[in-house]
């Protein structure tokens, strides 16, 4: 069929004109070789239809991409695996807690401050030698982003917490502050952010060193990737805060407590250190 003219609808509900170029590409950024990607995106061409979902279209090119190179397939849900951390947000904080660790801080999460007029549960705390950064996160469904209103708000929290004196003191003079989430932010929000000196970190902003640019150039994706671990394996992981792949590899010995037998503990070990190769 004719794709030139071809209408999706996107998870917001907005309709989109379709890109083959678009979904190569992110076959591309898989590590799917040309030949894969070619196969999967003539098979896909046949499979399309006007008003088709940009969710069917990704679950079909997932099947067609496991198929052929199961490590691929699973950097190609890597977004989707960031939604599968949880709908309480709070396996995205240690996620997020975890990449930064990996980058060389020292994190804590749920840390409480004194602000001068209220007290703050601040999600990630970020230490190095020379800064102090203090983050907070922010997970949405797919089709959700991040409006005006979050950065206004927790730009708030921060300010109520530099100001905070004791005794003329102890006023905190912390680095940075960040907004992260797993969506995206909206342009008057990442206006307000670069104004008021408030980092923003989303999937794909800043443009190169998003949350996805981060995790491919580190190897540090959450284990919610895995195209061998049951749904059920994976939120014991969770529950036990083994949120990386490479967290997996270190502590082998929770596969060993959720009874998986040797040839398929192999099995996953390998999916693990292949993804965790950047």
């Amino acid at each position: 069929m004719d794709i030139s003219n071809l209408q999706v609808i996107k998870a917001s509900g907005e309709k989109a004109k379709f890109s083959i170029d678009r979904v190569a590409e992110s076959l591309r950024r898989s590590g799917a070789n040309d030949e894969l990607i070619n196969s999967t995106l003539e098979k896909l061409k046949s499979e399309l239809y006007d008003g088709i979902t940009t969710k069917e279209i990704y679950n079909r090119a997932f099947s067609l991409l496991k198929e052929g190179n199961k490590t691929s397939a699973s950097k190609y849900k890597l977004k989707t695996a960031i939604y599968e951390l949880g709908p309480t947000g709070f396996p995205f904080e240690k996620f997020i807690a975890a990449l930064l660790s990996h980058s060389g801080y020292k994190t804590e999460t749920g840390k409480i401050y004194q602000g001068k007029c209220v007290t703050h549960e601040i999600d990630v705390e970020a230490k190095s030698d020379k800064k102090l950064i203090l983050i907070e996160c922010k997970f949405h469904n797919a089709g959700r982003n991040s409006d005006v209103k979050i950065p206004l708000y927790i730009d708030s929290r921060f300010r109520d917490i530099k100001n905070f004196r004791n005794n003329g003191k102890n006023k905190l003079d912390f680095e940075e502050g960040w907004v992260v989430t797993n969506t995206r932010f909206t342009a008057d929000a990442i206006r307000y952010g670069k104004c008021s000196y408030l980092k923003l970190l989303s999937w794909d902003y800043p443009e190169g060193e998003g949350i996805k640019d981060r995790i491919d150039k580190l190897g540090l994706y959450p284990i919610t990737v895995s195209t061998l671990l049951s749904e059920r394996e994976k939120n014991f992981l969770l529950s036990r805060d083994v949120v990386l792949c490479q967290e997996l590899i270190n502590d082998t010995f929770y596969l060993d407590h959720l009874g998986i037998h040797n040839p398929r503990k192999k099995r996953i070990l390998k999916e693990m250190e292949e993804l965790c190769k950047h």
